[in-house]
């Protein structure tokens, strides 16, 4: 795996709201109907559990084709000649800044850890409540993650299908797409990279009934 996964304590709120999670999805339910918040369940609960949750799995998408993803083949983080990202933490990098799609994700993935292991934005005792930019801070998140699947699409389509990853990341997508968009974390012009793919897998997101 790229990294260690991040790991809820059993026992608590969010361990068991993952583990309801992780059956539904297992269940062969429809996925648009898997990122409904169950009832009686605070939704904010229920978007840091999704959070943590994507962390981890595109973690894994990236490290399947992890070692394809050099600072010779993706020297910037693209997704096609239209589409490049630049890094700002405002700590190391105060200024948007070019990096290696491989140092970019990296950094992205050191970045997301340290928010989400943060207990005053992602709080883990019942009672203490979220932060008011609880929001803010998941849809930041999540914007940067998609990145992943934008480069990982677009740059290495044909590496995931020879290694038969396709399916399961097709899977993780869609599961990512119907969840923020059901909580509206991420933003129509933020999707238009994959534009294509997400009207291939979920047409649904962008407002189309192919039927």
């Amino acid at each position: 795996t790229f990294r260690p996964k991040k790991k809820f304590q059993p026992g608590t709120l969010r361990y068991s709201l993952h583990k309801h999670a992780s059956a539904t999805l297992n269940s062969g339910l429809d996925l648009k109907e898997v990122v409904k918040l169950p009832d009686d369940e605070n939704e904010n609960d229920w978007i840091a559990v999704h959070v943590v949750d994507f962390f981890n799995r595109i973690n894994l998408v990236y490290g399947v084709i992890g070692d394809y993803c050099t600072e010779q083949t993706c020297p910037t983080m693209s997704g096609g000649p239209k589409y490049e990202y630049h890094w700002c933490d405002n700590l190391e990098y105060k200024k948007p800044t070019s990096l290696s799609a491989q140092m970019y994700i990296t950094k992205l993935m050191e970045w997301i850890e340290l928010q989400i292991n943060d207990e005053a934005l992602f709080p883990i005792q019942i009672g203490i409540p979220f932060p008011k930019s609880f929001h803010s801070i998941c849809k930041k998140i999540l914007s940067r993650l998609f990145r992943v699947f934008v480069h990982v699409y677009i740059h290495h389509f044909d590496k995931l299908k020879q290694l038969g990853a396709e399916p399961h990341v097709n899977t993780c997508y869609k599961h990512f797409m119907y969840f923020v968009t059901e909580f509206n974390l991420l933003k129509k012009e933020e999707i238009e990279p994959l534009y294509e793919m997400t009207y291939r897998l979920c047409p649904e997101v962008l407002g189309i009934d192919k039927h």
